[in-house]
């Protein structure tokens, strides 16, 4: 396994849309977990392909309940909706509030090439779709309210504490900042 860089805000491949997998050989497997590596490694919750520069239809997803690996990940069916607040590894330190399903029913292929249907609610659902979005270009800051940037320090803060040192940011400034890296 090997961590890959993770592309930032303004790369093109992140408006790209993702091709289909057409085989689930050792290629696709030591990416996906390549991918599970890196998003680890950046205390990530979900990774697309795309966001490593890789225009391939996969995604890892872990929010505390494992690690799911997902090859041509599909939503068949969508019901419910809740906003909430949503980061991404390409906008490193970036948060905003996005209107999502609740629950979403998933159809893909899992790493063995077998077809899988889930079914998630709350979070999951919410970094499903996240990350779904990736394979078709788009980035949560397309919809997202009140776009907020926050400055880590070297102390470990709370939620909270983290939340009071957010300061609102425009995608305008974003493109900017993200530009001159």
């Amino acid at each position: 396994m090997a961590l890959r860089t993770i592309r930032n805000y303004g790369d093109p491949i992140l408006r790209k849309k993702a091709r289909a997998v057409q085989n689930v050989d050792q290629l696709i497997l030591r990416l996906l977990d390549d991918m599970a590596e890196t998003m680890y490694a950046s205390s990530g919750m979900g990774l697309a392909a795309p966001q490593v520069g890789v225009q391939k239809r996969l995604c890892v997803i872990d929010v505390g309940e494992g690690l799911l690996k997902f090859i041509n990940p599909k939503i068949q069916n969508a019901s419910g909706s809740e906003t909430g607040p949503e980061g991404c590894l390409s906008f490193p330190n970036v948060y905003g509030d996005v209107e999502r399903f609740l629950k979403v029913t998933l159809k893909a292929i899992d790493p063995k090439g077998k077809p899988i249907k889930i079914e998630a609610e709350g979070l999951l659902a919410r970094a499903i779709q996240h990350e779904l979005d990736h394979l078709d270009g788009k980035l949560f800051v397309d919809t997202a309210a009140d776009l907020r940037e926050y400055f880590p320090t070297e102390k470990t803060e709370s939620k909270e504490e983290k939340e009071l040192r957010a300061v609102p940011v425009t995608l305008e400034e974003l493109k900017e900042k993200f530009a001159s890296k």
